[in-house]
């Protein structure tokens, strides 16, 4: 009699998935009680699995926020920086490239909940805020100084404040973060508006060329 074939494939399947279902099931808890608020305890419970299981992958919150910001939240700058250079396109499409990517993975999901807590806790909890910096913002930063030395490099970013700063080009998405998260239940302001107004305001600006030459006759 032929005996059942047994395999350990989905088990083994399952346990490789579990630290990305923590890390979910931790940035739900996250965005209920904040940083402070959240125990380990309570991140296993979400994930459906035994409260030992989840310190067999993240000793301690810091290391599960370390790894939310790691897999979540960093490969979205590693994704745009792995093409800048050979983008065949005009800088104008791939910033706005990048402003898409922003709105779509750090205002409209709920990613945007570490940058509430970075917010809110960063100064109770230092160590999140240089992991943060480290993680995501110093290389945020450095694939906007990338793109702009490239776009004046072609001739197509001129030189001014703007182009000596460009975190000041990232602002409005995170204007769009902090109103979704904590302006949006009094005055709605469509996702799409948002990122429509931050391409706007970067590319176009405020003011009209004749601008000066009127406000001075």
């Amino acid at each position: 009699m032929d005996q059942p074939v047994t395999t350990t494939r989905p088990r083994r399947r399952r346990k490789e998935a579990r630290p990305a279902e923590l890390v979910r099931a931790g940035l739900e808890e996250f965005a209920v009680n904040g940083f402070a608020g959240t125990r380990l305890d309570d991140v296993a419970r979400r994930a459906g699995v035994a409260k030992g299981t989840i310190y067999r992958y993240f000793p301690d919150k810091e290391a599960l926020f370390l790894a939310a910001v790691r897999t979540e939240v960093a490969p979205v700058f590693e994704q745009i920086s792995g093409f800048v250079d050979v983008y065949p396109g005009t800088t104008r499409d791939l910033l706005k490239l990048m402003f898409e990517t922003l709105h779509r993975q750090m205002v409209n999901s709920d990613l945007r909940v570490l940058v509430r807590i970075i917010i809110a806790e960063g100064e109770r909890f230092p160590a999140l805020t240089e992991l943060y910096y480290t993680e995501t913002i110093s290389k945020g930063r450095a694939l906007l100084e990338q793109i702009v030395a490239r776009g004046i490099a072609r001739g197509e970013v001129r030189q001014g404040a703007a182009a000596n700063l460009p975190l000041v080009l990232v602002a409005p998405a995170l204007m769009a973060a902090i109103w979704r998260m904590t302006f949006d239940r009094y005055a709605h302001i469509s996702s799409e508006a948002f990122l429509d107004a931050h391409i706007d305001v970067v590319f176009n600006g405020l003011l009209t060329p004749d601008a000066d030459r009127i406000g001075r006759s």
